[in-house]
């Protein structure tokens, strides 16, 4: 295991391009750290810094509290998994697994030990005398993911290993990268751009924004139930969190129609008085029956998805100047084409975040 330390990291290309702006996070031993963002946000160059694969321009990058800013590659301890699997396409899954090790004249019976135990972890002991060609996407990507836990090393980088599966090949292969995690406890930094992955599989998540600014770390809950900007709330959470603009006055927001007291949500609504700001609500944070500890809301029904255990339904809010929301309602409750659907957003499910810095307005509210 290792523990990573980044102190104001930067990486600016020669061109001028800033990838990276002032990267800081500790990771503890074993941690299963998520880069996720938009395309262009600098977390696979940030990935390709801690592998030694790209320079860092400014700021010091530790491992296990030593500098590793000109460390070499190979002896950081890491083994990286990729997109594409790269595997020899000559070779066996046998030789596969073993070609590090026979590079580094470990002895065969070491190598039989570690191939025949490393295929077992991931149930790959059938295909060992298969070339690549006869094994399936989610096969291959596990043999690509045999041949970094194979060397037993302290550190996984993994950039969007999963992408190029099915969507039944990438649930399965993310439980098993997790159990794999568990079992081995190798400090784990993996970078998607599926939310999906980051949420189910890290301990913390990074979220990024294009430019390479982190707009912030934490546990998959605090990310969901505490998005502090409003990049990080329409980021996470699918389908993304409703915006509704508007400004505030007599304590009240006031909007597309509607006058909500903010009193409930907000710890210091005088300090807000006459300015901008954003009232959000996740789709299926709402509540159809009538409480007094939730907004009520009144939008025109446009579209419905039946996906099977709900439905979204996509509305508007306001008259004269619409805004297009989304909801998720019980599918046996699902408001038909061209309604009036009325609707509440409990005050612990409501968030308001400044217009102008979008950040969130300081409140006291927990959510559950």
């Amino acid at each position: 295991m290792a523990q990573l330390l980044f102190k104001d990291v930067n990486k600016v290309y020669p061109n001028g391009y800033h990838a990276v702006h002032d990267f800081n996070m500790e990771i503890k031993d074993g941690e299963f750290i998520c880069l996720v963002g938009d395309s262009g946000c600098g977390k696979s160059t940030t990935l390709r810094m801690i592998a030694g694969l790209e320079d860092i321009t400014a700021g010091e990058f530790y491992i296990d509290g030593k500098l590793a800013n000109q460390m070499s590659s190979r002896d950081r301890g890491i083994a990286m998994v990729f997109q594409s699997y790269a595997l020899y396409p000559h070779l066996t899954v046998y030789e596969n697994l073993a070609f590090g090790l026979t590079l580094e004249g470990i002895d065969a019976d070491v190598i039989e030990e570690k191939v025949q135990a490393t295929a077992k972890i991931l149930g790959l002991t059938e295909y060992l005398e298969r070339f690549p060609r006869a094994l399936s996407g989610g096969q291959c990507q596990r043999v690509a993911v045999g041949r970094a836990l194979i060397r037993k090393v302290k550190i996984f980088l993994m950039d969007e290993p999963l992408s190029n599966l099915d969507a039944k090949q990438r649930v399965t292969m993310r439980s098993e990268i997790k159990q794999i995690h568990r079992s081995v406890g190798a400090t784990t930094i993996y970078v998607t751009h599926d939310q999906t992955e980051a949420m189910t599989m890290s301990d913390r998540i990074v979220v990024m924004k294009s430019g390479g600014y982190v707009q912030q770390i934490g546990t998959p809950y605090e990310l969901y139930f505490y998005p502090k900007n409003l990049f990080v709330a329409g980021f996470i959470g699918e389908p993304p969190m409703n915006f509704i603009r508007g400004a505030v006055e007599n304590g009240k927001f006031k909007g597309c129609g509607l006058e909500l007291e903010l009193s409930p949500v907000v710890k210091d609504v005088k300090s807000l008085e006459g300015k901008k700001v954003v009232f959000a609500f996740r789709p299926e944070a709402i509540k159809l029956e009538n409480d007094s500890a939730s907004y009520r809301l009144t939008s025109k029904v446009e579209l419905t998805e039946l996906l099977g255990d709900n439905t979204n339904v996509y509305a508007t809010v306001g008259e004269e100047e619409k805004v297009n929301i989304i909801l998720k309602v019980n599918p046996h409750h699902t408001p038909e084409m061209g309604a009036e659907f009325t609707f509440g957003v409990p005050h612990v499910s409501a968030y308001v975040y400044d217009a102008e810095t979008e950040e969130i307005v300081e409140n006291d509210v927990k959510r559950h």
